[in-house]
């Protein structure tokens, strides 16, 4: 049996810090374009204490998307020791292109991959690079693909990055512009023999009826800004109902198919959405076997970066993998599953054996 396995990590975490005392002074308004009763402090507290964000980082005004996504592939690359001539795809995982600062458009053309390869000075025309439109669930779904390509036979090295500049697709009078940050994560999928590790199985589905339009562009809140200019927009409590019913079940599908049991499981890398929708997912599905979370089993950035879409979840997986998170290790024979949820409304998850 053909098995794909990650042989190198890297991620990009942007410079700027954005603290949650920078939102002080910034004029929130209602969907309808009213004002709040509350101060912004108790605005600002309330949000906290819901999804764990302290700070976020944003990006250079100089660096795009395709920026930060090649400076995360530049260190996956050089994890796994490997020559980028030999890469048969990049697979480049967004939502909205390579937007400039203060653009009121994303550009994509070419493709985000595509620049990528460009900017590692690839030759070889054999290597295929496309992006995927996804919803934060992107890179996962990006690993899945490189994992299929192997087992089809039609490649053995595979570049998958996740990247998004979130900051600047934001309604600032918005107070889930809070939520959003920058950042980019990358890894190296290969064909192994080794049939102890790698992909163990996966779980995959798009929820497109009532839930299709959860997260979209939608006008500002500012009913004075021009209506023509669209950002990221979401109904907040339909994603959480809709994320904490029907992830668990998605990562439950994915441990079910691998054999493996539920005790073996040492860690979950879940997209860092929300601290509290997070905790509650992983309970649910904790509760799905009659087994108890154990201590320790969800690593989270959260708190310091904040939700960068497409990026968290191969983020948070190098930063555990390189020592750089509290009390967080991965140990070879370890048992991790990676779990996404975002537009589309897309749900998937990996289970990994390093």
């Amino acid at each position: 049996m053909i098995l794909s396995k990650i042989t190198g990590t890297g991620s990009f975490i942007p410079s700027i810090k954005k603290e949650n005392n920078d939102f002080l002074d910034t004029h929130f308004l209602n969907e309808d374009g009213s004002g709040f009763s509350l101060e912004n402090d108790v605005i600002i507290e309330k949000f906290k204490n819901i999804t764990g964000i302290a700070e976020r980082r944003y990006a250079k005004s100089e660096y795009k998307t395709s920026d930060i996504a090649f400076f995360a592939a530049e260190k996956a690359i050089k994890d796994a020791a490997i020559n980028a001539e030999e890469l048969d795809y990049i697979i480049l995982a967004h939502n909205f292109g390579d937007v400039k600062q203060g653009a009121i458009q994303g550009d994509m053309l070419p493709s985000l991959a595509t620049r990528v390869k460009f900017r590692l000075g690839i030759e070889n025309p054999n290597c295929v690079a496309y992006d995927i439109l996804f919803g934060c669930p992107g890179w996962v779904e990006g690993v899945i693909q490189a994992q299929a390509f192997i087992k089809a036979g039609i490649a053995k090295k595979c570049l998958v990055i996740g990247a998004e500049t979130l900051s600047r697709v934001v309604d600032k009078f918005d107070r889930d512009s809070m939520i959003y940050s920058d950042g980019a994560g990358a890894c190296i999928v290969e064909e192994t023999e080794d049939q102890a590790s790698g992909i163990m199985s996966h779980a995959t589905q798009t929820f497109a009826k009532d839930e299709a339009y959860f997260l979209h562009f939608g006008k500002s809140f500012n009913k004075q800004e021009d209506e023509n200019v669209r950002y990221i927009k979401m109904y907040g409590r339909k994603i959480y109902e809709f994320a904490i019913t029907h992830v668990p079940a998605a990562m439950k599908t994915a441990l079910d198919k691998s054999g493996i049991d539920i005790k073996e499981v040492k860690k979950i890398f879940i997209h860092q959405a929300n601290e509290k929708m997070d905790e509650a997912i992983v309970k649910r599905f904790y509760r799905l076997f009659k087994a108890p979370v154990p201590e320790g089993v969800m690593p989270m950035t959260i708190h310091e970066l904040g939700n960068s879409s497409v990026a968290t979840v191969p983020t948070l997986l190098d930063l555990v993998l390189k020592g750089n998170v509290a009390n967080q290790e991965v140990n070879k024979g370890d048992v991790v599953i990676l779990a996404s949820v975002g537009a589309g409304m897309n749900i998937n998850a990996i289970v990994y054996r390093f």
